[in-house]
Order: structure tokens, then sequence, then C-alpha cells
């Protein structure tokens, strides 16, 4: 039995991956594309949705479901990576104290709070389906004395999360069924013994789930496999993990193979916008095919040896794409700048991920150890 995640919305059969909807949307596509690409959830994130279109807004909307027209899982994300990219590359824009994030986003005329009460208060007013605590995000290469603050905050931050998290069920008499899970993130950097901590004082105050905290690839943009590897043996495998901000295709099976289950990224929709394409290098679908070796390559649509080429993407892909038209046609499209390669490419890219996911779905099927049924705590 592959291994699943009980929300509110869905049961979310695992490993799987959720593109990012930042604003509310998945860009280029719309909620019946995601479905037919068989997407199960997706990411928003609270920090960019309280300032666009803003909490009164979703709220007269009905939520971020209903605004979206998505009847499937929602994972909103706290904030915690965004104020890393804004404010510890760009101090002007803001400040972290440990009472939270006071924020000024570019061309924006008033300043924004961002507590973790707040993140939690918001996150759970959206009708998010996974609430993800605030944290303290932190670069890999960053120096000891800032990752042992990040830490410290995270574990602060994450208490206070978990506070507010039950306060909100017992106030608005959520069942067990109806409540979101709540995911700590451990941070610690590229330090083992600040990951250990941090997962320990996480662990003492319990969640449903964690995520891989901090940014996941070196300077050189490598894949963190061995402080993932180690921040996954520190929490019990009955938990799942998010390895967030991780979707390249060969990074996202490797991090399935360490035991992580979830996986967020803008890569694959940016990537198709901007012309690169997934493809395998042969039909996933022949018994024979393994996820080892050469098993997927990238597409650039703009070469000109796909000009007058009738062939689909990908070999075997059974996305709307690839059904109906050619390489010779998206080719087209893009040098013409035409509005629809963005949908076509988008759609296909998905469906190219949310096939990976059903074929690692069936190596952990293959593979009896690697099936369980993840039950939130």
């Amino acid at each position: 039995m592959t291994a699943s995640l009980d929300l509110a919305h869905s049961q979310l059969r695992l490993p799987t991956f959720l593109p990012d909807a930042t604003l509310g949307v998945v860009r280029a596509a719309d909620s019946r594309d995601l479905i037919e690409a068989k997407i199960q959830a997706v990411v928003m994130n609270v920090f960019h949705l309280m300032q666009k279109p803003g909490s009164s807004t979703i709220q007269a909307l009905g939520g971020l479901h209903r605004m979206a027209a998505w009847p499937q899982p929602i994972i909103t994300d706290s904030g915690g990576f965004q104020a890393y990219s804004l404010i510890r590359q760009n101090p002007r824009f803001g400040t972290l104290s440990d009472q939270g994030i006071s924020f000024i986003p570019e061309g924006a005329e008033r300043k924004f709070q961002l507590t973790p009460e707040k993140s939690i208060q918001l996150q759970i007013a959206y009708g998010a389906d996974v609430a993800i605590c605030l944290d303290d995000c932190t670069h890999v290469e960053a120096n000891l004395a800032e990752q042992q603050a990040s830490v410290r905050r995270t574990i602060q931050w994450g208490r206070r999360c978990k506070a507010e998290f039950e306060r909100q069920i017992q106030q608005r008499r959520l069942t067990a069924e109806q409540r979101p899970r709540l995911f700590g993130v451990v941070q610690g950097g590229g330090q083992r013994e600040l990951r250990r901590a941090c997962a320990e004082a996480l662990l003492e105050i319990g969640f449903d789930g964690f995520g891989f905290g901090g940014w996941p690839l070196d300077g050189a943009g490598n894949l963190l496999t061995d402080m993932l590897a180690y921040t996954r043996e520190l929490i019990p495998p009955d938990l799942p993990m998010h390895a967030l901000g991780v979707g390249k295709p060969e990074n996202v099976v490797a991090c399935t193979n360490l035991g992580y289950s979830l996986f967020d990224s803008a890569m694959p929709t940016r990537d198709a916008r901007n012309g690169r394409l997934y493809a395998y290098t042969a039909d996933p679908g022949n018994p024979r095919f393994r996820l080892t070796g050469n098993w997927h390559t990238y597409l650039y649509i703009h070469d000109k040896k796909h000009i007058k080429s009738d062939e689909p993407i990908s070999p075997g892909c059974d996305c709307h794409t690839c059904a109906a038209y050619s390489r010779g046609y998206l080719h087209h499209l893009h040098r013409c700048g035409e509005t629809l390669f963005f949908r076509l490419a988008t759609i296909h890219n998905l469906r190219f991920m949310s096939r990976l996911m059903e074929l690692l779905q069936q190596q952990a099927d293959a593979d009896p150890a690697h099936a369980q049924k993840i039950t939130p705590r």
C-alpha cells in the first residue's frame, strides 16, 4: 500500500509534488488543468497572500479553495523563506527579531508585521489543509553565530505557533478530521549538532510533520544530500517530511530515496514558460523503465531542430499537450510569443512531475518496507 496523508480536502498519496501557487494561482494554468495533469495539491504562501489580494479579500471570496476554484488540498507556507530572501539579503526592506518579521515590500506604502501567531491565524483563516510554522531561514553557508540564532528563534517560534494553533482549533471547534495539520521546520544549516538540537526541541513540542529548513542546495547548486539524509534520520519515519523548495526531477528522486515524501518548487512551471520542457528518455509505462542513469532529459523548444518535428514532447506522455500538439507547433507558439504556449508547456511539465510521483509510488509499492499510512499525531 502506498503511503498516504489524510487531510481535510483529500487523502494525499505519497510521495507527491506540489506546484507553487504562491499568490493563489499556478501561473498559466487553471484548476482544471491541474486536475487533468493529476496534481494532488498545491502550495500557497501566506507572506504574499496577506499583501495580495489581502486577508479581507480572501475572506470575502470564501477562502483560498473557493477563491481559486481548487477542491483539493492546499499547503500554506509561512513566509520564513521569503523573509530570508527579502530581508537577510536586502536589510533595507525590513527586520527580523524574536517577536517576528517586520517588512516593507518594494513599492509598498505601508509596513507589514508577521508574527508566529499571526502566521498561524492567517493560515487557518485562509482554509489551509497543512499550515507551516514560521521559521528563521538561513543559507547553509551562513556563519555559526547566525545558524545558532536561527535555531533558537525557530524553536521559540515553533512553540508559539503550536500554542496559537491549539487555541485556534479549540476556538473554532474543529474536529480531528476538519483541522489542518501543523508542520514544524528543522533549521540548523550545515551544522549537525544544530540540526539535532532543533529537531529534538520541535519533536518535544509535537507536530504532525516536518520540513527541511534552509536552502537545500550549496553555493554550487548541488543538493545537500548528506544533511538532508541526516535530518530525515532525526525524525521518526512515521512522520512525513517535506523537502521544501526541492523540485528538480533528479533531486526529487534522491530525496524520496532518503525518506522525504512532499516536494514543492516553482522550477517545473518556470522552466515550462521559458521553453525548458521535461522528457523521459524512454516510455515510463514500460515495465523495464527505471529511475536510474539517464532516465530523463530537457528539451529546449526554441532549438531549430524542432521546427518541423511532429513528435510529442516526451515518449509515452499522456498529458493534453502531448496528446494533441507536436514539438513543431510548440516551437512555433514559443517563437511567436503566444500565451497559449505557456499553458501547454506548463500542463506538460506538471504531468511529467505527477507521473514521476506515480513511478515513485510504484517503487514504494514494490518495497513493502517503504509502504506506510502516515497518521498525524
